[in-house]
């Protein structure tokens, strides 16, 4: 009987090892909050609206009065390839380096998990562009939050604006605009500027989102502004001060597809 009692008692102490070494420490229906933090910069260095002085591929100078794009229809990945698509109707988001309350991305109601991947779209997809504005509220409201950043003659919104000057454009007042939009729609059905991120958490961490107010993942993304001029494509700003609705704004979202990266994440 004493041999019995001992035998189980060792068998729950393997159980309950077992268990903690697989890192189980939720359950099913769980569910948690993430907070998506888009730290804009240029290169190295912090993005300084109007006093930062950044050079290009190019040797071209230039400052950036502006920097404003749109985030949307998130999606995240565990580490065992769980995939959790963010609420449609919750995942538009607008990021205004001048307005610091814009830079960081609250999720609630998110499963539990260890997320390693994150999927995002910059822009806004061209079922939302394309439909009622009643049902285009909040940041995608063209007369409130999305004013300045929508298109009223071309009925689309802009993707990324990036504004400020140079000693080289070719603008009277040596301004520079680079305002990227274009979702293929049929005023240009050859045009489609949506580009789709996914970027991975580094060094084999994770967003250990978890049950309860006392866990709170951060994921601190790096948004390299330089990189909308210098990618898979340079832009001089001597050639091309100004790019709206053009071909060249196609390499510019070409660019800035890649300029995101995970820095790190905090697990509080």
């Amino acid at each position: 009987m004493k041999l019995s009692f001992i035998a189980a008692f060792a068998a729950i102490l393997i159980f309950s090892s077992c268990d903690k070494d697989s890192g189980s420490d939720f359950q099913p229906g769980d569910t948690g909050s993430i907070t998506i933090e888009f730290d804009n910069v240029v290169g190295p260095n912090d993005l300084e609206l109007n006093t930062g002085n950044y050079t290009n591929g190019s040797g071209e100078q230039f400052t950036i009065s502006t920097f404003d794009y749109f985030i949307s229809n998130l999606k995240l990945k565990t580490s065992g390839g769980t995939e959790y698509v963010v609420p449609k109707d919750e995942s538009y988001f607008l990021i205004k380096e001048e307005d610091e309350a814009t830079h960081e991305i609250e999720l609630e109601n998110v499963p539990a998990g260890d997320y390693v991947s994150f999927t995002f779209t910059v822009g806004v997809d061209s079922l939302k562009s394309a439909s009622p504005v009643s049902e285009r509220t909040g940041v995608l409201d063209p007369a409130g939050d999305a004013a300045g950043m929508y298109w009223t003659w071309n009925s689309g919104y802009i993707f990324l604006k990036m504004e400020g000057t140079s000693p080289v454009s070719t603008t009277t007042d040596k301004k520079i605009f680079y305002h990227v939009g274009g979702f293929g729609g049929y005023d240009s059905p050859t045009l489609n500027n949506i580009k789709t991120v996914t970027i991975n958490a580094p060094f084999e961490s994770s967003a250990k989102v978890r049950k309860g107010a006392e866990t709170h993942p951060q994921v601190h993304v790096f948004a390299d502004a330089g990189k909308v001029l210098d990618g898979t494509t340079h832009i001089s700003i001597a050639e091309n001060s100004m790019v709206h609705f053009s071909d060249v704004s196609a390499d510019i979202a070409n660019n800035y597809a890649n300029m995101f990266s995970i820095d790190h994440i905090h697990n509080d």
